[in-house]
């Protein structure tokens, strides 16, 4: 989709590049994530109502680092650099940059000295805490930019430009940590860019089905669906450009939650009278995933015989589908390499079955590939999908075959669908599923000693994982009640043949990762 009101990021190699996406995106304007080597010619052509220069690790005077041309400064958009790209900003237009002596990291306490534009609202001698996050700084401004506030260790801490709507922040307003980012982020998109909150999910809906109606004229589509949100969301916005005239197919490869493929029968059926396809495929994902204990090579297996699966199942849909429709969202098109061919290091490792080969008759129709997860629970809304469609926890491409450490077998499947079904129930029960980002059990490849009534037992142990979490980015574990904690590991025990010991995993992303394979 074409946005007209648009604010462009140019990505220097900050961790929270997309936070600062998210934070303009949550006002309700539309925003991207760009490499800084777009040049001006591209730039003009993009129309964008303003520039953020995101921050990131490196100094200014490192050789090979990451700059842009600065006659950015120059085309009359509103230009605001965090961290690394104000020193960029500074440097770039004969401003003094040195390293700060001590690193300024975490908590600061800022005293605002102009109480107007960018710190509209806060009122000059006031203080606000802010996250700081850098080495050098900005010494000295140069000549024709005004000090807006400072730090203890930031002489320098947010400047503007005296003629031109250019500003400048040493520190991150996009985090949580900073309380009052927010609205210096609104600040500048709504008093200094004068940008249009006319992003929201009614909006979206109602141009991408135009647009995938306009694209996929009278030929036919498919889409693989999963269960999860993106999917869905998927579907059912294509559905509602296209209607009949979509597919969907469902591959039951015998690694889902409990109760999965049912569901997905009854809501895309039954709910939406969507055409579903689906294919009992368990047979031949178990022999393949026989004796196999490494996770590279499950995720190979899994990829290669799901596409295998697929295609021969679009076969028999017919000769006139034109276009296979995919839940592809913003993070992947970022993070699964560095932003269009940005810097930043990649945060988050996908979990997704593999892609279909490249010369696959049918062109790809991505709707949801402009929109964080947040945005397409809100679509699903906005399209009139179950509350338990909308609000569903992440799940894995490969499925429980990731949850379950070691070697895949029928009976190893059934023991981790009961545990982790009892566990979804009791948080559900205990009204805190939609607090939690994402919540599963993990079946170990190690046995422990127990005792049930009279009799010694050496039976499996069941790992609970739950995290919080903006985006999937980085995660917190989360911080379980002790007694629905315990009525969890007590119902798992006693109703799951096989396992005799629960463990919770109170590990942060970084450094683990959300799924344990």
């Amino acid at each position: 989709m074409r946005e007209s009101q648009r604010v462009l990021i140019l990505d220097f190699g900050s961790q929270f590049t997309q936070l600062i996406a998210r934070r303009v995106r949550e006002a309700h304007v539309f925003c991207e994530i760009h490499p800084p080597t777009r040049d001006l010619a591209w730039i003009r052509a993009y129309q964008p109502v303003g520039i953020i220069l995101s921050g990131g690790p490196n100094s200014v005077y490192d050789d090979g680092v990451p700059t842009t041309d600065a006659g950015i400064f120059d085309l009359g958009i509103p230009v605001l650099g965090v961290c690394y790209g104000m020193q960029l900003m500074a440097h770039l237009t004969g401003g003094e940059v040195k390293n700060s002596g001590e690193r300024e990291y975490g908590r600061a306490d800022l005293e605002i000295l102009a109480g107007d534009d960018l710190f509209a609202g806060f009122g000059a001698g006031s203080r606000t805490t802010v996250w700081a996050s850098h080495g050098d700084r900005v010494e000295v401004a140069p000549g024709a930019w005004k000090v807006l506030a400072r730090s203890t260790n930031a002489p320098v801490a947010a400047f503007r430009h005296l003629e031109r709507p250019l500003f400048g922040v040493q520190f991150h307003p996009e985090v949580v940590h900073t309380p009052r980012g927010g609205e210096i982020i609104q600040n500048f998109l709504f008093r200094i860019c004068r940008a249009r909150p006319s992003w929201t999910a009614g909006h979206f809906v109602e141009n991408t089905v135009r647009e995938v109606r306009e694209r996929v004229g009278e030929r036919r589509a498919i889409c693989g669906l999963s269960g999860g949100v993106d999917s869905a969301v998927a579907a059912a916005l294509v559905y509602r450009a296209i209607g009949t005239r979509l597919t969907c197919i469902f591959v039951d490869h015998g690694l889902l939650r409990a109760g999965e493929r049912e569901h997905v029968e009854r809501t895309f059926k039954a709910e939406l009278g969507a055409d579903l396809v689906v294919v009992d495929a368990r047979k031949a994902f178990l022999e393949k995933l026989a004796g196999v204990e490494d996770p590279e090579e499950k995720r190979r297996r899994i990829g290669h015989t799901f596409i295998d699966v697929f295609e021969e199942a679009a076969k028999g849909v017919g000769e006139d589908v034109g276009f296979l429709v995919q839940g592809t969202l913003y993070p992947d098109v970022i993070e699964s390499v560095s932003p269009r061919g940005g810097p930043s290091v990649t945060i988050k490792t996908h979990h997704n079955v593999g892609g279909l080969r490249p010369d696959l008759p049918f062109a790809l129709v991505e709707p949801l590939r402009e929109l964080f997860k947040d945005e397409v629970r809100q679509v699903g809304r906005e399209l009139g999908l179950p509350e338990d469609i909308v609000r569903r926890h992440p799940f894995p491409g490969p499925g429980l075959a990731v949850r379950i450490l070691g070697p895949v077998d029928a009976e190893r499947i059934a023991v981790l669908q009961k545990a982790d079904a009892i566990y979804l129930e009791e948080i559900r029960e205990a009204g805190l599923y939609d607090q939690i980002w994402q919540a599963f059990a993990v079946l170990l490849p190690v046995r422990s000693v127990g005792v049930m009534g009279d009799f010694r037992t050496y039976a499996n142990v069941v790992a609970l994982r739950a995290v919080t979490s903006l985006d999937g980015m980085t995660a917190d574990w989360y911080h379980f009640p002790h007694d629905v904690l315990g009525r969890i590991a007590t119902r798992i025990t006693n109703e799951v043949k096989g396992v005799n010991r629960v463990v919770y995993d109170v590990s942060s992303k970084p450094p683990a990762t959300i799924e344990w394979e």
